[in-house]
C-alpha cells in the first residue's frame, strides 16, 4: 500500500511541475519588467534594464527600446543625441540606439542583420550601416546606406533589410 501511495504523490508532483508556468531569470530578477522586456533580456543576456520597457548594455553604449511607449508607431521617435535602428520598417520596435563615434559591430548586441529602418538625431555628422563580407578583410566591406544630417530617416532600407553587420559614425 504504501508503494501505491508513493507512486500516486509522484505522479502528481511530476503534473504540478509540468504544468507550473516557467518564470524567465530576468522576470525573477526584475519584477518590475514587462513581460516582452523580461523575454527580450532572457533572450538577450547582459544589459541592465533602465525601467520597465529599456534595457542598458556595455554601460549605456548601447540602449533597447522593446515596445513603443504608447503602442504602435509608424514614425520616428529617436531621442534627441541618438541615432536609432528599428528591427521593423516604419520604425516597428524593438529599437537600438547608440550615439559613439566610429565603428561598432552590432553583434555585440545582437543586432547584426536586424535592421529594417533607421533614423538620425544628431546635430551633425552621418552614420554608414555596412554588411561584412565573410572571409575578407574589413576593407572589402561594402556600405549598404548612410543615415544624417542630410538623410535623417529611411522608413524601410529595402534592399538592405536585415543585412546590415556594422555600423560606422562619422562625428
Amino acid at each position: 500500500m504504501k508503494r501505491a501511495h508513493f507512486f500516486s504523490a509522484l505522479i502528481v508532483a511530476v503534473a504540478v511541475m509540468v504544468a507550473a508556468p516557467t518564470v524567465p531569470a530576468a522576470a525573477a530578477t526584475y519584477p518590475e519588467l514587462n513581460a516582452a522586456t523580461a523575454a527580450y533580456l532572457a533572450t538577450h543576456p547582459g544589459g541592465v534594464p533602465l525601467d520597465s520597457n529599456e534595457i542598458s548594455y556595455s554601460g549605456g553604449t548601447f540602449v533597447v527600446t522593446v515596445t513603443p511607449p504608447l503602442g504602435p508607431s509608424f514614425y520616428p521617435d529617436c531621442p534627441a543625441g541618438w541615432f536609432c535602428f528599428y528591427q521593423y520598417t516604419y520604425y516597428g520596435y524593438p529599437r537600438g540606439r547608440l550615439s559613439s563615434c566610429g565603428w561598432q559591430d552590432l553583434a555585440t548586441w545582437g543586432w547584426q542583420n536586424r535592421v529594417e529602418s533607421a533614423y538620425y538625431n544628431l546635430l551633425n555628422g552621418a552614420t554608414s550601416f555596412i554588411q561584412h563580407s565573410p572571409g575578407t578583410s574589413h576593407i572589402q566591406d561594402y556600405t549598404l546606406f548612410t543615415i544624417g544630417v542630410g538623410l535623417r530617416g529611411i522608413v524601410d532600407v529595402a534592399p538592405y533589410r536585415q543585412m546590415a553587420d556594422y555600423v560606422y559614425r562619422y562625428c
